[in-house]
Protein backbone atom coordinates (compact mmCIF):
# COMPACT_ATOMS: atom_id res chain seq x y z
CA UNK A 1 0.00 0.00 0.00
CA UNK A 2 1.35 3.43 -0.89
CA UNK A 3 2.45 5.68 1.93
CA UNK A 4 -0.19 8.24 2.83
CA UNK A 5 1.07 11.68 3.67
CA UNK A 6 -1.69 13.77 5.25
CA UNK A 7 -0.55 16.91 3.43
CA UNK A 8 -0.99 15.12 0.09
CA UNK A 9 -4.30 13.46 0.91
CA UNK A 10 -6.73 13.40 -2.03
CA UNK A 11 -9.81 12.42 -0.01
CA UNK A 12 -10.97 16.03 -0.04
CA UNK A 13 -10.85 16.01 -3.85
CA UNK A 14 -12.94 12.84 -4.00
CA UNK A 15 -15.44 14.17 -1.48
CA UNK A 16 -15.72 17.41 -3.44
CA UNK A 17 -17.10 15.37 -6.33
CA UNK A 18 -19.38 13.11 -4.28
CA UNK A 19 -20.59 15.37 -1.50
CA UNK A 20 -24.15 16.50 -1.72
CA UNK A 21 -27.39 14.99 -0.64
CA UNK A 22 -28.30 13.90 -4.17
CA UNK A 23 -25.09 13.05 -6.05
CA UNK A 24 -24.59 9.56 -4.61
CA UNK A 25 -28.28 8.79 -5.17
CA UNK A 26 -28.10 9.98 -8.79
CA UNK A 27 -24.97 7.90 -9.37
CA UNK A 28 -26.53 4.80 -7.80
CA UNK A 29 -29.69 5.13 -9.91
CA UNK A 30 -27.59 5.30 -13.08
CA UNK A 31 -25.27 2.49 -11.96
CA UNK A 32 -28.12 0.14 -11.06
CA UNK A 33 -30.76 1.06 -13.62
CA UNK A 34 -28.76 2.31 -16.58
CA UNK A 35 -29.56 5.26 -18.81
CA UNK A 36 -32.39 7.49 -17.64
CA UNK A 37 -34.21 10.50 -18.97
CA UNK A 38 -34.32 13.62 -16.79
CA UNK A 39 -37.99 13.04 -15.93
CA UNK A 40 -37.28 9.43 -14.89
CA UNK A 41 -34.53 10.57 -12.53
CA UNK A 42 -36.80 13.27 -11.12
CA UNK A 43 -39.56 10.71 -10.46
CA UNK A 44 -37.09 8.35 -8.80
CA UNK A 45 -36.11 11.10 -6.33
CA UNK A 46 -39.34 12.80 -5.29
CA UNK A 47 -37.65 15.14 -2.81
CA UNK A 48 -35.31 16.80 -5.32
CA UNK A 49 -36.22 19.99 -7.15
CA UNK A 50 -35.78 20.32 -10.89
CA UNK A 51 -33.21 23.08 -10.34
CA UNK A 52 -31.18 20.93 -7.91
CA UNK A 53 -31.29 17.87 -10.17
CA UNK A 54 -30.07 19.99 -13.09
CA UNK A 55 -27.26 21.46 -10.96
CA UNK A 56 -26.12 18.09 -9.60
CA UNK A 57 -26.21 16.46 -13.06
CA UNK A 58 -24.16 19.31 -14.55
CA UNK A 59 -21.56 19.00 -11.81
CA UNK A 60 -21.33 15.24 -12.33
CA UNK A 61 -21.09 15.79 -16.08
CA UNK A 62 -18.26 18.31 -15.58
CA UNK A 63 -16.36 15.65 -13.61
CA UNK A 64 -16.91 13.00 -16.35
CA UNK A 65 -19.02 10.86 -14.00
CA UNK A 66 -22.25 11.27 -15.96
CA UNK A 67 -22.77 11.59 -19.71
CA UNK A 68 -25.58 13.68 -21.15
CA UNK A 69 -26.90 12.92 -24.64
CA UNK A 70 -29.35 15.28 -26.36
CA UNK A 71 -31.38 13.86 -29.22
CA UNK A 72 -32.34 16.39 -31.92
CA UNK A 73 -36.09 15.96 -31.92
CA UNK A 74 -39.18 17.84 -30.82
CA UNK A 75 -39.76 17.79 -27.95
CA UNK A 76 -36.06 17.45 -27.03
CA UNK A 77 -35.03 14.14 -25.56
CA UNK A 78 -32.15 14.15 -23.09
CA UNK A 79 -30.69 11.02 -21.52
CA UNK A 80 -28.16 10.60 -18.74
CA UNK A 81 -25.92 7.62 -18.17
CA UNK A 82 -22.93 6.74 -16.06
CA UNK A 83 -19.61 6.94 -17.87
CA UNK A 84 -17.03 4.16 -17.80
CA UNK A 85 -15.01 6.43 -15.53
CA UNK A 86 -18.07 6.98 -13.31
CA UNK A 87 -18.45 3.23 -12.92
CA UNK A 88 -15.16 3.20 -11.01
CA UNK A 89 -17.09 4.83 -8.12
CA UNK A 90 -19.21 1.72 -7.57
CA UNK A 91 -16.87 -0.04 -5.10
CA UNK A 92 -16.31 3.24 -3.25
CA UNK A 93 -20.05 3.86 -2.87
CA UNK A 94 -20.57 0.24 -1.83
CA UNK A 95 -17.85 0.54 0.85
CA UNK A 96 -19.37 3.82 2.07
CA UNK A 97 -22.82 2.17 2.23
CA UNK A 98 -21.45 -0.73 4.27
CA UNK A 99 -19.64 1.62 6.62
CA UNK A 100 -22.74 3.80 6.98
CA UNK A 101 -24.83 0.75 7.86
CA UNK A 102 -22.28 -0.38 10.47
CA UNK A 103 -22.01 3.15 11.86
CA UNK A 104 -25.78 3.45 12.26
CA UNK A 105 -25.81 0.11 14.09
CA UNK A 106 -22.85 1.23 16.25
CA UNK A 107 -24.61 4.46 17.24
CA UNK A 108 -27.81 2.58 18.02
CA UNK A 109 -25.95 0.10 20.24
CA UNK A 110 -24.14 2.95 22.02
CA UNK A 111 -27.43 4.79 22.68
CA UNK A 112 -29.00 1.61 24.06
CA UNK A 113 -26.01 1.04 26.33
CA UNK A 114 -26.17 4.64 27.61
CA UNK A 115 -29.92 4.35 28.27
CA UNK A 116 -29.35 1.09 30.12
CA UNK A 117 -26.63 2.68 32.26
CA UNK A 118 -28.88 5.64 33.09
CA UNK A 119 -31.77 3.35 34.00
CA UNK A 120 -29.62 1.27 36.35
CA UNK A 121 -28.18 4.30 38.19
Amino acid sequence: MAERVPEKCRVEDALGILVGKWKPIIILHLLQQGTKRFSELKRAMPGITQKMLTKQLRELEDEDIVERVVYPQVPPKVEYSITAYGKTLEPILEAMHEWGTKHTFHKSEKEEQEQSERASS
